[in-house]
């Protein structure tokens, strides 16, 4: 989904209008701080980053062009590499704030994850940080800013189809891990995958 006519509007006028860009600020910084915060679990660094992201942006803006995505994807985008430069240099800290997975927004499309959500808060947040950064950040994409796959790869730098590849590995990751820690084990790939899925690798869109 492309932006908005209003956005287009807005966006050219801020290239050359900080007021507009003022106004730009308040539509998007709440999702932007929101996003920074799950991928550093601590409120400082995420409005330090958050300020940073908005610097950049208003610095760059006037080279941005649509590119048939929401501008938030730019914005976001911009996050992911300023956030992935803050991990480089704080390896050891965490990436998932610990105190907000239960308002993950887990639909249809992931009934099994709803429900470990629902059972073992803790079990499952260990088993999502013990995942690489990258299949946390898809997972806070597309469960806390609830964004489209399409979206996802624009902001990652990947095709629409790796990223819906890499969900589904995502997700028998966590349960494939959840099954060893609660003592199942000696069952093959395919029957973990159909108790997480009903299916291995739903080809649902």
């Amino acid at each position: 989904m492309s932006s908005t006519t209003d956005d287009k509007a807005l966006i050219e006028r801020a290239k050359e209008d900080k007021e507009a860009f003022g106004q730009l600020y308040e539509l998007y910084v709440d999702r932007i701080y929101n996003y920074v915060y799950y991928r550093t679990g601590n409120v400082a660094d995420a409005e330090d980053l958050t300020a940073k992201i908005f610097v950049r942006a208003m610095k760059h803006i006037p080279r941005y062009q649509d590119q048939g995505v929401p501008f938030s994807a730019w914005l976001y985008r911009i996050a992911h590499n300023l956030v992935a430069n803050w991990h480089r240099d704080n390896s050891r800290r965490q990436m998932v704030a610990l105190d907000d997975i239960t308002h993950w927004h887990v639909g249809d499309e992931s009934p099994e994850f709803a429900t470990q959500l629902l059972e073992d808060k803790s079990l499952l947040l260990g088993a999502i940080r013990r995942l690489p950064s990258d299949r946390q950040e898809l997972l806070i994409l597309k469960f806390v800013e609830r964004l489209s796959n399409a979206e996802i790869g624009d902001i990652m730098g990947r095709s629409e189809g790796a990223i819906k590849s890499l969900y589904h590995r995502t997700l028998l990751s966590l349960r494939e891990d959840l099954q060893e820690r609660n003592g199942v084990s000696g069952m093959s790939a395919t029957a973990r995958a159909k108790m997480f899925f009903g299916r291995p690798f739903s080809r649902r869109n």
